[in-house]
């Protein structure tokens, strides 16, 4: 397939390349979010039609590893391919990346259905897929940054961060959906988008400027991927159980892979402060609003990632079955009954991202965390088997909160940094949203399991032994780790049919009653509840600093006009002799 990148100098005189430039990467950004979420609501179908049995204790490290090999690839590499982008052009490793996406979609459409052969191959596929939508989260802002004129570059942001956030939403209810139907479909569904996208990509895309030709910098590559790897497999290891511990924190091989990943990081700030063609240019961080807009849209982040776990947990484990639902089916509806949170994501961040560009970031960014943080407070408020309207309003309101801040923050990082540097930018933009993801599985997958253990074993024992389990049973089956009970809630997965063993089920008169609707949830409800107050806090606490360093990042900054533009009558004070400095490199 030919390429047409080379020109960029015709892509300067095309007034319409803009939007081609935003339709492909919307494609782009869409299929590759979509990809991130679809196996959170479809795993439960996926493992049974590989034959796998996902809370057996030695899978519990393939289920993980299913859920976040992906997300671990794309944290990873977005800096780096985002670096490559500003040194070999944009848009040639953007094509690259929905080549690499869409060659690995169908080779997960074909793969195998035997056990634990198949899982490993998916993980290991998704791990490369990973690789592609890497290339795509690192350049897609950049190659929109360059095509837009400033004053659109919200609209066109906001456009964009709706297919990369709201995508994730959307994958929810499509897996659900599809996986219903047959779980191949799941990955099917990435094929046609990944063939159209790519060849669109080869055909319309180009770069706008030269790319700006660089030595790489492969001490700096390896200390920053090596080490945020090392410290992601640590998370991921983390929330496992060890020996007698519910989770693996103190164990040596998890502090010995977050405390070599953290001296690597340390080592790379070392080895960028002192090359000449640093991966990622530290000076950077010199500029205000890139500093504070990246470090808001980390505790966003991680703050909204765990958000649609506890949902999922919520609703497939406690107030779906108690209305009714199988365990079966309930993944399905999990996904429609969130569909508030979507809707209210995609009714705000248009309308944010074009209002921000007349009258800059602050209020929408600083306004949507804040109206998150008041949804998470409200939403420890409501009881186990709530109110559905009430639930349904709460969630459009924290869909409402992101919506009204990430685009607003995507431009206003964008926006900061010279146009040399959109790309390293962009990937460590990219970085924070990754990263973050994954850092919030970690942390409230972690305030969960603290939140169970301490009151789930004692309500299981008593639960049990009233309905006439034997007291020894009913001791040991309480004793298994509380992660089992939760990664159940997850999957749709009723565990009490595998928790007892199976003559003892057997022999009880009211099995039925055990391995109903109403008995696991009833049980998991309480010590839920108590977990999902640590957990939401937390979120309410990160939006809140969320919106505290969107108020650091200032009014509207510029970086083509070197000097701040007013707001208002507001003059924000310039982000230093930072920005001249970068510029004249």
């Amino acid at each position: 397939m030919a390429t047409t990148n080379s020109s960029p100098q015709a892509a300067a005189r095309d007034p319409h390349y803009k939007w081609v430039a935003l339709s492909n990467t919307t494609l782009g950004m869409l299929a590759a979010s979509i990809n991130g979420s679809i196996l959170l609501i479809s795993l439960p179908a996926i493992f049974r039609g590989i034959g796998l049995k996902p809370l057996e204790p030695g899978n519990v490290n393939i289920l993980l590893w299913s859920i976040m090999g992906y997300m671990v690839a794309t944290s990873v590499l977005v800096v780096t391919f985002g670096r490559l982008g500003d040194s070999l052009g944009r848009a040639r490793i953007y094509n690259l990346g929905f080549l690499i996406f869409t060659i690995a979609a169908i080779a997960l459409s074909l793969m195998p259905d035997n056990g634990s052969f198949a899982a490993w191959y998916l993980i290991t596929v998704r791990i490369l897929q990973g690789i592609g939508g890497a290339m795509l989260m690192a350049n897609s802002t950049a190659i929109l940054t360059d095509a837009f004129p400033t004053e659109q570059r919200g609209l066109a942001l906001g456009i964009n961060t709706i297919a990369a956030i709201g995508g994730s939403f959307i994958g929810l209810l499509i897996g659900g959906l599809l996986a219903d139907i047959d779980w191949r479909l799941v990955f099917w569904i990435n094929v046609p988008f990944g063939v159209v996208g790519t060849a669109w990509a080869y055909w319309k895309l180009k770069d706008r400027a030269a790319p700006r030709h660089r030595p790489i910098d492969w001490a700096g590559n390896f200390t920053f991927g090596i080490g945020l790897i090392l410290i992601l497999i640590g998370i991921t290891e983390g929330i496992q159980p060890y020996g007698s511990h519910a989770m693996a924190w103190t164990s040596p091989e998890v502090m010995t892979l977050i405390g070599v990943g953290l001296a690597l990081i340390v080592a790379f700030l070392v080895i960028e402060s002192r090359t000449a063609f640093p991966m990622f240019d530290l000076a950077l961080f010199r500029i205000r609003p890139f500093t504070a807009g990246n470090l808001a849209s980390l505790f966003a982040a991680v703050g909204r990632g765990g958000l649609q776990f506890m949902l999922i947990i919520w609703l497939q484990g406690i107030w779906l079955p108690l209305h009714g639902y199988s365990f079966e089916e309930t993944p399905l509806w999990a996904g429609i009954f969130m569909l508030p949170l979507t809707l209210g994501f995609l009714v705000a961040t248009p309308v944010s991202g074009w209002l921000s560009d007349h009258h800059g970031a602050r209020p929408f960014a600083v306004g949507g965390m804040l109206i998150g943080a008041a949804s998470f407070a409200a939403l420890m408020e409501l009881p186990p088997d709530f109110n559905y309207p009430v639930f349904a309003f709460l969630l459009f309101l924290n869909g409402l909160g992101s919506g009204l801040f990430v685009a607003p923050n995507s431009t206003a990082i964008m926006n900061s940094v010279p146009p040399a540097e959109r790309g390293q930018a962009a990937g460590m933009r990219a970085t924070t949203l990754n990263a973050g993801q994954v850092l919030s599985i970690g942390i409230f997958f972690s305030l969960m399991i603290v939140g169970l253990t301490e009151q789930l074993p004692a309500s299981m024992e008593a639960a049990l032994i009233a309905q006439n389990v034997p007291e020894a049973v009913a001791h040991h089956v309480a004793s298994a780790p509380a992660v089992a009970s939760l990664f159940a809630a997850f999957l749709g997965y009723n565990p009490m049919g595998e928790l007892l063993p199976p003559g003892m089920l057997a022999s009880l008169p009211n099995a039925a009653e055990i391995t109903g609707k109403t008995f696991f949830p009833h049980l998991l409800a309480g010590p839920f509840m108590h977990g999902l107050v640590f957990a939401f806090s937390f979120s309410m606490i990160l939006n809140l600093l969320a919106a505290a360093a969107s108020w650091l990042a200032g009014g509207k900054y510029v970086h083509e006009h070197q000097v701040p533009l007013h707001v208002h009558g507001h003059v924000p004070r310039p982000a230093g002799d930072a920005e001249a400095s970068i510029a004249a490199r």
